[in-house]
């Protein structure tokens, strides 16, 4: 257990490893049942957390959501013991040293279309791997996109720069980007940036040890990929995983010794893409709620015309964020998809009126699963980190960055010389 202080410890990674196992082993049944329906799944009643939940109030409630229900359980002394130790052992567990690295000052002229949370994040990313970059004959920017972060690497530090993406239409974007970079005649010369297409969820990345392998929100498998091919030749790494449900196979299978047998389905994996903060990754606490409560009346709706839909069949050929746009469209072009007539306004209004009622029970019972996401989030990259351990190298797991540039913040960095690493507060 960690002692009084504040400070986390700095353990091997194969011992965070076997700590974090401790606590999230136990509640594998709660990570691997999602509530899907107005009723305490099993592993709530067997636990006697159900009448605790379901009587809290709206404000307990959104405060909760917010990251709010560890402090709520330590000062609600009725609340369940078992509740209150789980979320007191998440805290402990999933708490991170931030870096002591200083933010790079970036040029001007490479941040033209940069959105302001996306500039911070590269300042705080490039100045961490200053000392890694620097020692780096060639560095490798994998899922790369337009190439920000590689077109920034290759100025600041003078390196040969390869960017990888499978996106070609992004990276010939990235390509016109530099080209109109390099004509400016009040830029210096820079090495130029090799983008190249590449099938990244199929095909090997071919890494040498020389390399700094980059994954700046390496989304998915992307991280596991990374992590394989980098201790293959046992070169650098700094990576920042992010959306870790995005991958084909429907378990992840631990990469590191130290994992044992953690496996983990495709929909827990979902769940570390959870935010407690209202700023989310890609929408706000507020409208990603909405947007559940959405495809709740849809799935209701779809029912009431007779289809037999389970949890999530209801958005089947239809992007997640359609349901931001409220529940008129959605259903539209669900119902379109499936040859079959708009949906009237009396079916809108009683779908919705459903959902509302039934999303607030959702919504309490699955407290405990949200106060899991972080902790399932850390055993992925504590298990990166042990795999990387394993080969001989010293391995780094920090905070990043600063909660209003993302809440995506948890970053890896290794390497087999440790003075590379970047420093802790």
């Amino acid at each position: 257990m960690f002692s009084g202080s504040n400070t986390p410890s700095r353990l091997p990674q194969r011992e965070e490893m076997d700590r974090l196992l401790a606590v999230l082993v136990p509640v594998l049944d709660i990570v691997d049942t999602p509530v899907d329906a107005p009723e305490p799944p099993a592993w709530c009643i067997e636990r006697g957390w159900a009448e605790f939940l379901l009587k809290l109030d709206e404000a307990a409630l959104i405060a909760s959501e917010r990251g709010g229900l560890g402090a709520l359980l330590a000062a609600n002394t009725s609340a369940p013991a078992g509740l209150r130790e789980l979320a007191a052992d998440v805290a402990r567990h999933t708490r991170l040293p931030a870096l002591d690295a200083q933010q790079l000052v970036l040029p001007a002229a490479a941040l033209h279309g940069v959105k302001t949370r996306k500039r911070g994040q590269l300042a705080a990313l490039l100045g961490a791997l200053s000392p890694l970059a620097e020692a780096a004959e060639r560095i490798v920017d994998v899922g790369a996109g337009r190439g920000h972060l590689s077109r920034l690497a290759s100025e600041l530090f003078q390196r040969q720069t390869l960017a990888l993406d499978r996106d070609a239409a992004l990276l010939r974007r990235g390509g016109a980007t530099q080209d109109r970079q390099a004509a400016r005649v009040d830029t210096p010369p820079v090495p130029p940036v090799r983008f190249v297409e590449v099938d990244i969820g199929q095909q090997a990345l071919d890494l040498r040890r020389g390399d700094l392998a980059v994954g700046l929100h390496a989304c998915g498998a992307l991280g596991d990929r990374l992590v394989d091919a980098a201790r293959a030749v046992c070169c650098d790494v700094a990576l920042v995983s992010c959306c870790l449900q995005k991958t084909s196979a429907t378990t992840r299978r631990p990469l590191s010794h130290a994992a044992r047998s953690l496996e983990l389905r495709r929909g827990a994996l979902g769940l570390t893409n959870l935010s407690t903060r209202e700023d989310g990754v890609e929408a706000s606490l507020t409208d990603n709620l909405r947007a559940r409560e959405n495809r709740l009346a849809l799935r209701y709706l779809l029912r009431a015309r007779g289809l037999d839909i389970g949890p999530g069949e209801e958005m089947r050929g239809i992007n997640r964020r359609r349901a931001l746009a409220g529940l008129p469209e959605l259903a539209q072009q669900a119902l379109a998809r499936r040859h079959l007539p708009a949906p009237t306004p009396l079916e809108l209004r009683s779908s919705a009126e459903a959902a509302r009622r039934d999303h607030a029970i959702i919504r309490r019972l699955s407290l405990p699963r949200s106060v899991l996401a972080r902790l399932v989030e850390l055993a992925i990259v504590r298990d990166r980190a042990a795999a990387l351990e394993e080969r001989g190298q010293s391995v780094l797991v920090a905070q990043l960055f600063e909660q209003h540039l993302t809440p995506r913040n948890t970053a890896l960095f290794a390497s087999e010389d440790p003075s590379r690493l970047p420093q802790l507060r």
